[in-house]
């Protein structure tokens, strides 16, 4: 490709709202331009690396044994009522009237058309399994869309998903696909890892997350070095310390903390490890207040929490039901003295192996330090674990302590089983002719947010360096006076034919700009291999060769470069 027939628009400065490197990047190097709050269009260069993208997950999934085909993006509700969905999906899905004023939604996900086409078209036993897949676009009204494709509302995915007459079909089919999406992570010269993770509104039972590792990441991944387990720090489990309560050694007693709200504030006032302070969260679940009891250094895991007996709608409280039953503002919130009889406690299980520990009064400037189980309040009505993990915990495996990191979610893997089958009747006949609920399965991979992603991994000073899988072109050809020169011209017109008829994607940048300008645009939108064209070196029938990591460039000779290009990709 010539620029001269190309179209590259690059940026000096990104705008200021661009908060992370790859949004700041993709707009630079004229991947792509906003439209609106969370909507992009795909510029001719970041059109081509999304393809090439699309292109090893589309070879990966027909090797696994996918079949593809293409859902219509808006969907009728009657599909999302008959699952329960249409209520409860929230805010995030986008709902439409046609001229008729029937409503339907713009697709965030396709269980229910991929399921309503299972039971249509899926008769018997002998039909299964199957594994259906498509490549198109999702719209999610995301509160805060940010971070550019990151977190755009519409986006490109490939979403799976698979049915099965048996579980053992099932898990036979979600292992191919876990394996599937390795190779794809690998083909595309990612740096990810494979986690456990939490079901989330699509739900079912098993499922596993697979994330490129970055600094910036959303999510935080716990992981043992010693042994395979990793898992989602929403789904991490803190084991419950090896030890025995200890005994109470000091006697209850209030402190002044006349202007301390915090843990922190008050460990300090108090000169204590933060881990002997307790925090009290108030929620409210079907209408009581539940009390909530963490150590004051770790975090509430809100989805654990979602997942005990009676939380699973939780919401905190708001500041006039917390003065209403404690008679007391936040800040100053305690377990002691509370009426139980109106309320239910939870401890985390930290918490429970506590003694003499601090927490609030329930009095406004006060906290109470010597608190103990049994002794000075009743022991908790459960025991659980409701925090995040931290470094250093214990693995659940036991085999060594965990470690934390950041990821980007790229792809996600669900054992649906029944939940949706079931709910849309969809069945199919067995051996015996008898009508059974189909088992299903569900894997998705944001193709879009991939790009992102990879970019996170792969940018420096200079701009992006994608690997050169995913890279826009595979060289560039930069000629010093394309238009001056009929030597330079002649030998760049040359090579770009033989790395062209090689099969090798070349931009040759004919614009006849300045060396400095053709090189800051070609590292920015990151091809990973340029080829400098000039009259000097011509002299000596040579061309420079650089990598787009390499530190310097490198003479060759112009008959040798197309060889040295080929075992370089």
């Amino acid at each position: 490709m010539r620029v001269s027939k190309f179209f590259i628009s690059t940026l000096k400065e990104a705008p200021a709202e661009a908060e992370l490197p790859s949004h700041r990047l993709m707009l630079r190097a004229g991947y792509i331009r906003k439209l609106a709050s969370g909507l992009y269009t795909w510029m001719p260069l970041g059109l081509r690396v999304l393809r090439k993208v699309e292109a090893v997950v589309r070879e990966e999934m027909d090797r696994s044994g996918g079949i593809e085909l293409l859902m219509p993006a808006v969907q009728p509700a009657e599909l999302w009522q008959e699952t329960g969905r249409w209520e409860v999906f929230g805010p995030q899905m986008l709902k439409i009237k046609d001229r008729h004023n029937n409503l339907f939604c713009f697709g965030p996900t396709h269980e229910e058309v991929i399921t309503d086409i299972a039971r249509r078209e899926v008769k018997s036993y002998r039909q299964l399994p199957l594994n259906f897949y498509q490549i198109q676009t999702k719209f999610r009204d995301e509160v805060r869309p940010r971070f550019g494709v990151m977190r755009a509302r519409e986006f490109v995915m490939k979403d799976a998903y698979s049915f099965h007459s048996s579980f053992e079909s099932l898990e036979q089919t979600y292992r191919v696909m876990y394996e599937t999406y390795s190779r794809i992570f690998t083909r595309l010269g990612l740096q990810f890892r494979t986690v456990a993770a939490d079901t989330g509104a699509i739900g079912g039972s098993g499922s596993h997350e697979f994330h490129v590792l970055a600094d910036s990441g959303e999510d935080g991944l716990a992981f043992c070095p010693n042994s395979d387990y990793a898992a989602n720090v929403e789904l991490a489990e803190a084991v419950a310390p090896a030890t025995q309560r200890p005994a109470a050694s000091e006697a209850m007693h209030d402190v002044s903390t006349p202007s301390q709200t915090t843990c922190e504030d008050v460990a300090a006032l108090l000169g204590i490890p933060l881990h002997r302070t307790v925090k009290l969260l108030a929620v409210i679940a079907a209408e009581q207040l539940v009390i909530l009891l963490i150590r004051g250094d770790h975090n509430l895991n809100e989805v654990k929490v979602s997942k005990l007996p009676g939380l699973a709608d939780f919401r905190f409280a708001r500041e006039d039901e917390i003065r209403a039953f404690f008679n007391c503002p936040p800040g100053f919130l305690g377990p002691v003295g509370i009426d139980r009889s109106k309320t239910r406690v939870v401890a985390d299980r930290s918490v429970a192996l506590m003694s003499d520990f601090v927490a609030g009064s329930n009095k406004p400037k006060f906290h109470t330090a010597g608190i103990n189980w049994g002794r000075d309040l009743p022991e908790p009505d459960l025991v659980a674990d409701i925090r995040n993990v931290v470094a250093g915990d214990p693995s659940p495996d036991g085999k060594g302590t965990l470690e934390l990191c950041r990821g980007i979610e790229v792809g996600h893997i669900f054992q649906l089983r029944t939940k949706y089958s079931e709910a849309l009747q969809a069945t199919y006949l067995d051996e015996n002719g008898k009508a059974q609920i189909m088992e299903m399965g569900c894997y998705g991979i944001g193709v879009s947010r991939i790009v992102a992603a990879a970019i996170e991994q792969n940018f420096d000073e200079r701009g992006i360096s994608l690997p050169a899988g995913m890279a826009p072109f595979q060289v560039a050809i930069a000629p010093i006076g394309y238009k001056k020169s009929d030597a330079v011209r002649e030998a760049a017109d040359k090579l770009y034919m033989e790395l062209g008829a090689a099969g090798i994607e070349v931009l040759l940048d004919d614009r006849d700009e300045r060396p400095g300008v053709m090189f800051a645009d070609l590292e920015l939108i990151g091809i990973p291999h340029r080829i400098v064209i000039g009259d000097r070196g011509l002299k000596d029938g040579k061309v420079e060769y650089q990598g787009r990591l390499d530190a310097a460039a490198q003479a060759v000779l112009l008959q040798d470069v197309k060889k040295l290009v080929q075992s370089k990709l």
